[in-house]
């Protein structure tokens, strides 16, 4: 089963899926494996896995490690032993506990100011003023910096993305200062381009600093708080979602959720309780 798993591991790189989602259905699918053991795999002791999932994760990790296994089951050829992922209706706002607000993101700037660490106030001013995924960091080069955009190739699609004036000047100043000419603007110690992971250790270091909850600060809540931004001075959720890269309008409208305090300002608005 083990060589299954790597044949589709193969299969998924081929259909393009990212280096982070293949990783992810591949601990998720040798999480069941290990939950299975010895036995027989069957309908039945899925059915058991997907008991054991509720009972251990959130509704939302359960069906992310359900449609991991889905997909390698299609893949085997045996679709007999999928399961349905649970129904989860939508929460119409977003969860105060995770929302990072303007007010948030600028104490982080602050904050990566006063340590006089320019480069990683600049990592967060590009992507929160780009909305671009951090993975897409990498697409946001010296070429691209003095072109005002940036072109991101991901799962066969080409987007553009557009640099504003005031972060493409500051840019600018950044790679004349760091001798940068050519390729990806922010590099390791050794010229490699930044990955996730030091990205994300950076931006939680300055959380104590800036007086931000951990929870909220990771680079995905950057794209979402462009996105909220942008919406609420556009109002075109179709042009958001083609500046995104979201291929359905319905991914880009989770991305632009607030919290309750707005529909509860909104209903309290209504008049209707006395």
């Amino acid at each position: 089963m083990k060589e299954r798993v790597k044949d589709y591991m193969a299969y998924l790189e081929q259909e393009e899926k990212s280096k982070a989602t293949r990783r992810q259905y591949e601990r998720d699918i040798f999480y069941f494996l290990r939950f299975a053991g010895d036995q027989e795999i069957t309908r039945e002791l899925v059915l058991r896995y997907k008991e054991k999932l509720q009972a251990e994760h959130r509704a939302s990790s359960v069906n992310a490690k359900l449609a991991a296994l889905n997909g390698f089951f299609s893949y085997l050829e045996r679709g007999d032993l999928r399961v349905k992922r649970l129904r989860v209706q939508k929460r119409p706002f977003l969860s105060r506990e995770k929302e990072l607000t303007k007010a948030e993101y600028l104490h982080l700037l602050k904050a990566a100011k006063h340590r006089k660490n320019e480069k990683l106030r600049l990592i967060l001013e590009t992507i929160c003023g780009t909305g671009i995924r951090v993975s897409e960091l990498k697409y946001i080069t010296a070429e691209a910096v003095y072109e005002g955009e940036a072109a991101v190739r991901l799962k066969g699609k080409i987007r553009v993305i557009l640099i504003s004036g005031k972060l493409r000047k500051s840019l600018r100043q950044y790679l004349r200062k760091n001798k940068i000419s050519s390729g990806p603007v922010f590099v390791t110690r050794y010229g490699n381009p930044l990955d996730r992971s030091n990205i994300w250790k950076l931006m939680k270091s300055l959380c104590k600093d800036a007086g931000i909850a951990q929870q909220k600060v990771f680079p995905h809540n950057l794209r979402h708080l462009f996105a909220r931004c942008f919406y609420k001075i556009d109002k075109d959720i179709a042009r958001l979602a083609d500046i995104l890269g979201h291929s359905s309008i319905d991914t880009t409208r989770i991305y632009t959720m607030s919290t309750d305090r707005e529909p509860r300002r909104h209903i309290d608005a209504l008049g209707l309780v006395l």
